[in-house]
């Protein structure tokens, strides 16, 4: 009796999670992509640098507690910095406080995104959504940049957008991306960004070509012992630049999920 041959089923490589800091490096220093992801190769944060981070995500976490009804004040009196932030938003943007009818609110709303051979990931502050619109809300524990349109190029802005258009029935005309910038003693102040059926297309096809090139990359790093290159615009300001005369390859990938560490200015 002839055996018949067992059916062969291709090998399924896992997806990988990519996160907007992540592409955001993969389009400004790929070498650092590298460092960091791959190799897992970090610099520890400064004293300052930790403080900063800290208080942002103490900031976070209260707006969070907020949305779900859950009582701050006690919190506030321990800390009067992020007290006086609170209250400075609360009266800068009543709205915030205000709930209503037919609208979903939710905070700290993960969504992902299957592209390619990739998850992209994203994580909003808070997700409003109406019968017509739905706003992202983002806060920022730092100044307010003085450069709109860098803030509009980067991939939180355009990645958080989209993977709202690509995973909702909205138009991209009925969405937009609002962030407060929460830094004392200033008064918060914040900028929205509106959408489009045009900007939606533009940022799929830099998403194509950007995850494309990573796949090249990826394919050398591992199977050539090739480094990620370095853009022109990066060689003289990457701290790794001359790290990278001589590398190892390492034995598998690991991407962390990064914790959004996005509190540092665009």
């Amino acid at each position: 009796m002839t055996q018949l041959p067992l059916p062969q089923h291709p090998i399924k490589t896992p997806l990988i999670r990519l996160s907007q800091g992540q592409l955001n490096l993969l389009e400004t220093c790929p070498p650092q992509f590298q460092r960091i992801y791959l190799e897992q190769l970090t610099t520890p944060l400064q004293y300052e640098q930790h403080l900063k981070l800290r208080w942002g995500s103490q900031f976070h976490q209260l707006m969070q507690q907020k949305e779900l009804g859950l009582p701050i004040d006690p919190l506030l009196e321990q800390d009067q910095e992020l007290q006086q932030a609170i209250i400075a938003l609360r009266e800068t943007a009543p709205e915030l406080w205000q709930s209503e009818q037919n609208i979903w609110r939710e905070a700290e709303h993960s969504r992902t995104l299957g592209f390619k051979n990739y998850l992209l990931t994203v994580v909003y502050d808070l997700l409003i959504l109406g019968n017509s619109q739905a706003k992202i809300l983002d806060w920022k524990t730092y100044l307010q940049p003085e450069n709109p349109h860098k803030l509009a190029q980067n991939w939180q802005t355009r990645l958080y957008l989209y993977v709202l258009a690509e995973t909702t029935n909205y138009l991209p005309e009925q969405l937009s991306m609002t962030y407060w910038f929460v830094k004392l003693p200033t008064r918060p102040e914040s900028l929205t960004f509106s959408y489009s059926q045009i900007l939606h297309e533009k940022t799929r096809q830099d998403l194509n070509y950007l995850l494309t090139q990573l796949e090249q990359w990826l394919e050398n790093y591992f199977n050539k012992g090739k480094d990620f290159p370095h853009f022109s615009s990066c060689q003289t300001s990457c701290p790794y630049y001359s790290a990278f005369e001589s590398r190892f390859k390492p034995e598998k990938i690991i991407l962390k999920s990064i914790d959004e560490i996005d509190e540092v200015p665009f």
